[in-house]
């Protein structure tokens, strides 16, 4: 099994799998028309948004975005890596999966490391579990029923204890053939450089496994019965353990109750453990990080609202304030989040044993939506009774709903805001508007008598690569009667073409829809520095594609799934590509040319305002620099870079 899987191999494995069979044996679905549709299994929804295509051999939610094709849908639904969903998927079609580079002599030995890992975790929290039942978990044992804790939670949690010895989990793990160096590389194992030896990481603490939504073991966290320091204890991050993504409880959460609508999130182990002692089945906890976009994206497949608690004093007010800044953007129409605060020196585990849980359901019903904490915050220590303190209430609000999709609740949020402070809601879209990121114009000086000078040049102004701004088929190929690079030409001149993407960023935009252009690069990457943004993921990119694998965009997406990388290549992926693709091959080339003349320091914009001033010459300019000026009208015109 060792060695990378062909992308020959993948290539006929996806040409011979048929996504809807694959989708509709976990996906309920319905014909329509050409498609089929049903409800999304990544977000809660009551009516379908999520829709199947045969002839693409595509899926796509128009609820939560998610999108790709069999394989992605393997690794997002069955929280598979990508040579595990590729397994999968060649069991399924009796196909034998073929690797390249097995005479690669330590790829056997990785893979072997790698199975060690998975069931490394597992062998843990049972060994957590059972020193808990036995003699040397008394003193824990005695710690959680003073909590309060039956044995049907501690059961559905899988709480352990581990033990006050310095090596009980090593001698265990090792007697079951896993090395040391796998025990450290998961987090249970600590090595002391000065001396060369491994100890356990977790020692008289209660344990709680942290499990990842299949319930599988992936990092622990653990309470401190004594004195010692820190009085909480997580895992480090590992292969299969991610802070910023992971919740502690979810799994759980989703075991006694499927049919989720509400997701309460709160700030400890115990504070979710001892609301499921009181029937409260529905909260989890961050671990020890605050919240993260990946965690909101996580929670939204499931629920349509969330609901943060926190305590109510400053620090808890500092986290509520953080959570609210990530929750904006992805606060699409029909999400929900709101913010409960309990009294100060009160946390969920204390306040639901002296109120019972009735009391502590009612204040989670009566929390604060999001709007209303948004404008608590703006207008906090303001004087909104007087002119300047109203000024920087609305500059706050505006401030964050910069931040905030499109849609009813935006509208909605302005409208609230007009209402407050006495503002036409028309006057808040021209200040968010002209608030915006600045975007550069090829025109920045020099108005339309510009854009007409350059038409001027040679007549070929229609032959420039300029995008159409369409949302046809192929990310803006031309359509008849469409305007074709005349409305790419009026969208710059308006200023509406997107050009807040680096360079890199739109070369690396363009490869993930034509693959086989990279065969076009230079041999070196000299073009491409890595200290520019995206630069180094743009490199990483050009090197997997000259290798010869990874040719289907879906692919090189699911190489970098979970990580940073993956995220950026699916913000671009999902971009429009405004190019004709007849068009794309010399762009490419013309916006690496800008790269190699990079050490001249001059933006597009910049580099286009000289060449202009110069064209108003007679015969000043030379042929290069008249094909230069043509390929820069063209990349500005396509949103292709930023000033």
């Amino acid at each position: 099994m060792a060695g990378q899987i062909s992308q020959r191999f993948i290539d006929d494995l996806l040409a011979r799998t048929d996504i809807v069979d694959v989708v509709s044996e976990r996906v309920q679905l319905k014909k329509s028309g050409r498609n089929h549709s049903g409800l999304c299994p990544f977000h809660q929804e009551n009516s379908p948004s999520f829709t199947v295509s045969h002839d693409k051999q595509f899926y796509h939610c128009f609820g939560c975005g998610a999108h790709g094709n069999a394989l992605r849908f393997l690794m997002e639904y069955d929280n598979l890596r990508f040579p595990e969903a590729v397994e999968q998927l060649a069991g399924r079609a009796g196909m034998q999966v073929e690797r390249e580079g097995g005479d690669d002599p330590g790829a056997a030995k990785r893979q072997q490391k790698r199975e060690e890992g998975v069931n490394l975790l597992e062998l843990a929290s049972r060994f957590f579990r059972e020193r808990l039942a036995l003699g040397q978990g008394k003193t824990a044992r005695a710690y959680l029923e003073r909590r309060g804790l039956s044995q049907e939670v501690i059961r559905d949690f899988g709480i352990g204890y581990a033990e006050d010895e310095w090596e009980a989990l090593k001698r265990y793990l090792s007697a079951q053939g896993i090395s040391e160096a796998v025990q450290v590389e998961y987090g249970l194992l600590v090595h002391r450089e000065e001396t060369g030896r491994t100890y356990d990481r977790f020692r008289d603490r209660v344990m709680f496994p942290i499990r990842d939504w299949k319930g599988r073991t992936i990092a622990f966290g653990g309470r401190v019965l004594g004195d010692a320091k820190p009085k909480y204890l997580n895992s480090p991050e590992t292969p299969v353990f991610h802070k910023g993504r992971e919740l502690y409880g979810l799994f759980e959460a989703r075991q006694a109750n499927r049919q989720l609508s509400r997701v309460l999130v709160v700030e400890g182990y115990m504070d979710v453990v001892a609301l499921a002692q009181f029937g409260i089945r529905n909260a989890c906890a961050t671990l020890g990080t605050a919240l993260t976009a990946d965690h909101l994206q996580r929670l939204f497949r499931l629920v349509d609202e969330v609901v943060f608690c926190f305590d109510g004093d400053n620090a808890g007010r500092q986290a509520a304030r953080r959570s609210l800044t990530t929750a904006l953007p992805s606060m699409i129409d029909g999400r929900q989040v709101r913010f409960l605060f309990l009294p100060e020196g009160e946390d969920p585990d204390t306040l639901v044993r002296q109120e019972g849980r009735e009391a502590f359901e009612n204040r989670v019903t009566c929390a604060s939506p999001l709007s209303e904490f948004l404008f608590e915050q703006a207008a906090e220590g303001r004087d909104l009774k007087q002119v300047e303190g109203r000024e920087r209430f609305v500059s706050a609000v505006l401030e964050a709903l910069k931040q905030l999709p499109d849609g009813v609740l935006k509208s909605l949020l302005l409208k609230e805001l007009s209402s407050r402070s006495g503002i036409e809601t028309s006057q808040f879209s021209g200040w968010l508007a002209t608030h915006a990121p600045p975007v550069p114009r090829p025109t920045a000086e020099a108005g339309d008598d510009g854009f007409e000078a350059m038409m001027a040049i040679s007549g070929e102004v229609e032959s420039a690569p300029m995008a159409e701004y369409g949302d046809g088929p192929g990310y803006g190929e031309s359509r008849a009667g469409s305007g074709g690079p005349r409305r790419g030409l009026a969208a710059a001149r308006s200023g509406t073409a997107t050009l807040s993407l680096s360079w890199p960023a739109r070369i690396v935009q363009l490869l993930l829809h034509e693959p086989g252009l990279a065969e076009t690069l230079p041999e070196r990457l000299d073009w491409c520095p890595e200290a520019e943004p995206d630069g180094r993921l743009c490199r990483e990119v050009v090197k997997l594609l000259r290798a010869g694998r990874y040719r289907s965009p879906q692919v090189l997406l699911a190489h970098f799934h979970g990580t940073p990388e993956g995220e950026r290549l699916d913000q671009l992926a999902r971009r429009e590509m405004a190019i004709p693709r007849e068009v794309r091959a010399s762009e490419l080339a013309s916006w690496v040319r800008h790269l190699e003349r990079q050490s001249e320091r001059l933006t597009p914009a910049q580099e286009y305002q000289q060449l202009l001033a110069k064209s108003r010459q007679p015969g000043a300019l030379s042929a290069e620099e008249k094909q230069r000026l043509r390929e820069l009208i063209g990349m500005l015109a396509s949103g292709g870079g930023s000033a």
